[in-house]
This record gives C-alpha cells, structure tokens and sequence, in this order.
C-alpha cells in the first residue's frame, strides 16, 4: 500500500512570541542611561540645596527681624550682623568680615542689584545706626534694601 508523501506533512507552525523579558540590549542601556540623569541630577539639586542653605537661614532670620522691627542701635547691629553673616556665605574670597564703616558700605552697594532700595543715602545711614544711639534710619528702608540684597545674592 503506497501512501502520497505529501499527505504526510504537518501544516506550518508558528513559533510562540517572544516574552517581554529579557529585554533586547538597547532597552538595557536605555535603562542605565535614565538611572544615571537621575542619579546626577539628585546630586546635582543636593549640592544646589546645600550650596543655598545660608540663602533660606538668612531670610528666616530677616522675617523675624523684620517682625520685631525695633528701630534700635542693637536691632541694627543683628540687621548688620546678618548681612555679613551672608556676604561671608556668599563672598568668602573677599572677607567680608573684616570691613566696616565706609569699606562696608561700598561693598553692600557693589554686590547689590540694581535696585532704588540699594543708594547709599539708605545703606551708610544703615551702617552708621549700629553705632548711634537713636538711629536715624528708617526700619522699612533697611528691612526693603536687606531683602534686596539677600535676594540678589542667592546662587
């Protein structure tokens, strides 16, 4: 008995789809690449947060400042401490620490925004009234031109 040869094939088969896993190697690097940016740009807003920490210290302290706004040689001494407190944070190279008086006041207005808050009829009456003993300047223009100043310096 003699069969036909072709009757005896099998239809075509398909193979089954391939899984999702193991990715191709593209989807590997792919994955590496985005764990990477989001590694460096944690890092990168870490050491900007640090980097700006004394930024968020010093405005803390000129709102409570600002709120116990007294008028006095004392208040005008922690203004004044604060200020310098920051221009060292900001500017260590040039030590700010050191200056006082005119030297002081000449650097507040170089580093300053332009701004109608930093003139120096506002900053030296500013300086001079840490050391009067009924100041002469205005609170409001102190507290307006430290927060000009405070805000110009953030990185």
């Amino acid at each position: 008995m003699e069969q036909d040869p072709l009757s005896q094939l099998r239809d075509i088969h398909i193979p089954p789809p391939e899984g999702f896993w193991p990715p191709a190697p593209g989807w590997w690097f792919v994955l590496l690449l985005v764990i990477g940016l989001a590694i460096a740009i944690t890092v990168w807003l870490r050491r900007r947060r640090q980097k700006n920490a004394w930024y968020r210290i010093a405005r803390r302290r000129l709102d409570r400042l600002a709120e116990g706004a007294a008028g006095t040689s004392r208040w005008f001494n922690e203004l004044n401490s604060l200020l310098k407190q920051s221009a060292l944070a900001r500017y260590p190279d040039r030590q700010p620490q050191s200056l006082s008086g005119s030297g002081w006041v000449d650097f507040l207005l170089e580093t300053s925004p332009a701004d109608p808050a930093a003139s120096r009829p506002v900053v030296s009456a500013m300086v001079a009234s840490c050391y009067q003993p009924s100041p002469t300047c205005p609170t409001d223009d102190a507290i307006r031109f430290a927060r000009v100043w405070i805000g110009g310096q953030k990185c």
